[in-house]
């Protein structure tokens, strides 16, 4: 299918996905449609094994969905592409590299000038909260500045499309607070569009212009809720804990996730702070 000019970044048809095992077919989700607007941060929450990662892993092309059709851009979706990025939880950078040539090194597998490379990677480094570190290696660095020069170098690959899967889940409660506002800077700074999968509801609403809610597997679409567009410089957690309609949109999203995952009090407030699996 030809690319056509639109403003719909990502559109999601008729989806639905099952795994053949030894015992046969298992559905991972229910009937997806959605669409993703060109420069949208969009958030999805779900109770565990509803089939969030498999939806994302779809869009990223690695495989081919059961049933529907995925478009990025006009483009029929059939395998990786470079318009494309993805960050997982696990990290993806080289232990013999420096944090400065971590960032670079899809710019130089794609033979991008020196004079490029050294501009875009000094610029992420800024935006991503590690100048100091260029040249220290992965061991050198805490899991959170790893876990930065993970988003980095993805983003440096200059993808229109970035697919995260809970980034920030093995990092310590303070560090993510602050890679969650690096990110949101980021995003906006780069006008990029961002597909997050968290089990975090505060994150999925701070980070987020839409938050989506999945059922239980077979997971489909429940609900999607808009956020207020972020302001120029993101958004910050000291006026995120005390704005009064963001704190409502958040216990509103709980509340749909809660009712599919029979939460107890106590686990309620862990899926909060993004504690619970």
């Amino acid at each position: 299918m030809a690319a056509t000019a639109s403003a719909d970044k990502i559109v999601v048809s008729g989806f639905r996905h099952f795994f053949d095992t030894e015992d046969g077919p298992v559905q991972a989700t229910g009937m997806i449609d959605l669409t993703i607007s060109a420069g949208e941060f969009v958030t999805l929450v779900g109770p565990s094994g509803c089939g969030k990662t498999t939806l994302l892993k779809a869009m990223a092309g690695f495989f081919r969905p059961t049933e529907g059709t995925i478009h990025c851009d006009g483009r029929l979706v059939t395998a990786p592409g470079r318009e494309r990025g993805v960050v997982f939880q696990e990290l993806a950078i080289l232990p013999w590299r420096t944090v400065r040539k971590n960032i670079g090194h899809g710019l130089e597998i794609a033979g991008a000038p020196k004079a490029e490379r050294e501009e875009k990677v000094a610029r992420l480094i800024d935006l991503i909260g590690l100048g100091g570190f260029e040249d220290r290696y992965p061991h050198e660095l805490s899991g959170g500045m790893r876990q930065r020069v993970a988003v980095a170098r993805t983003w440096a690959a200059d993808p229109d499309v970035i697919l995260m899967d809970e980034p920030f889940a093995a990092v310590d409660a303070m560090t993510r607070l602050t890679l969650q506002e690096e990110l949101g800077r980021l995003s906006l700074a780069t006008r990029k569009t961002v597909f997050f999968i968290t089990h975090s509801v505060d994150e999925a609403v701070f980070l987020g212009d839409r938050v989506l809610v999945m059922t239980r597997r077979p997971g489909t679409i429940k609900a999607e809720i808009d956020v207020p567009r972020r302001a120029a410089g993101g958004r910050d957690w000291e006026s995120f804990t005390t704005d009064a309609e963001m704190q409502g949109i958040a216990e509103r999203v709980l509340k749909l996730v809660r009712a599919e995952r029979g939460l107890t009090p106590a686990e309620e407030a862990r899926a909060v702070a993004g504690t619970s699996a």
